[in-house]
């Protein structure tokens, strides 16, 4: 069911975010929005956020004494490839110090649309609201240029990976999928008719809402 972008603020101290299409713009929109403190992290792999400050100690007192300075931090385990890990402190202690853990909980390589495989996404125990990013650039793109994990997606949707996606494709995968508790439609301001974005939320089961985190 259709809601408007501006009525999206969750309520839930610890946000699990997955999907693709833009995952890390809603946490760092998020961590801007919500009141109180806030740590910005991942189960899986993200990149640093720019002008926020990084605890990458592994010590929940390096994350304590950032925040007594600082109202947002990020929180991770640096890495060679330069994006971060998951913290080695537990999820559920970052919460202890915080108003607000925002958590990216999968990869989707860059692509607007993603199909979750077995191991994916990384949800923590702690997690009270999980949201799924959609990238409203990736419809009317064949499935194997604007997915990751395209066979998996055009099995999912009942396609090929050379067909385009349609609204039905992106509905049918997160409606078989059924892993977040809401989700948010992105990139609205790329199609050609916004209502389009309207219409995919109406085709999902869970609440939906659609807007443009660029804008």
């Amino acid at each position: 069911m259709y809601r408007p972008f501006e009525d999206f603020m969750p309520a839930a101290r610890c946000v699990s975010v997955i999907g693709s299409g833009g995952k890390t713009a809603l946490l760092r929109h998020l961590s801007e929005k919500l009141d109180g403190t806030v740590i910005l992290t991942t189960s899986t792999h993200i990149r640093p956020f720019p002008g926020v400050p990084l605890a990458a100690s592994g010590e929940l007192d390096e994350v304590r004494s950032l925040l007594a300075s600082h109202r947002v931090v990020c929180a991770g385990t640096p890495q060679s490839t330069g994006k971060l890990a998951a913290p080695e402190i537990p999820f559920e202690d970052l919460l202890s110090v915080a108003d607000r853990v925002l958590i990216e909980a999968d990869g989707a390589a860059g692509r607007p649309l993603k199909a979750h495989r077995p191991w994916e996404p990384v949800i923590p125990a702690c997690t009270g609201l999980t949201v799924c990013v959609v990238g409203a650039s990736g419809l009317g793109k064949p499935v194997s240029e604007a997915c990751h994990c395209p066979e998996l997606f055009a099995e999912l949707a009942g396609t090929t990976p050379d067909a385009p996606v349609n609204i039905e494709h992106v509905a049918r995968v997160l409606n078989r999928e059924n892993l977040a508790d809401c989700c948010l439609i992105n990139q609205i301001d790329v199609l050609p008719d916004p209502s389009v974005a309207r219409r995919l939320c109406d085709l999902i089961t869970v609440d939906a809402f659609a807007g443009s985190l660029r804008r």
